[in-house]
């Protein structure tokens, strides 16, 4: 149950075809899908530059994980420290979503290498 809302969340938000645009037109499809219950992990590089961009699904909210930081002061997306949220009345807005998405991208979380 909780993988079918996922991707109806993922599908009705646009989110995921934005995900196989990142992957597809920035990163020449050398990206790498993680998929699980309520989260999608899209990797890309390796070794010291290896690099995410995580996104849950919860109920309907979609979170975006980013490093530990000091909580946003902007009203938009919700912010907890960890998390950037977007509830259903921001996320249909597509554009605010995909300008989001971007800024995450090209500020992605960077992963410990297994070195």
């Amino acid at each position: 149950m909780v993988r079918e809302n996922a991707k109806r969340i993922l599908r009705d938000s646009g989110l995921a075809q934005m995900l196989q645009e990142i992957n597809k037109d920035e990163l020449r499809r050398r990206g790498i899908f993680e998929e699980y219950d309520s989260i999608i992990l899209l990797k890309w590089g390796t070794g010291y530059t290896r690099r995410h961009i995580w996104v849950e699904i919860n109920g309907t909210d979609i979170r975006f994980r980013l490093l530990p930081h000091r909580k946003c002061s902007s009203p938009v997306p919700l912010c907890d420290g960890e998390y950037h949220t977007f509830p259903s009345s921001l996320w249909a807005n597509r554009n605010l979503l995909r300008m989001e998405l971007y800024k995450y991208y090209k500020r992605p979380v960077a992963e410990s290498s297994d070195d």
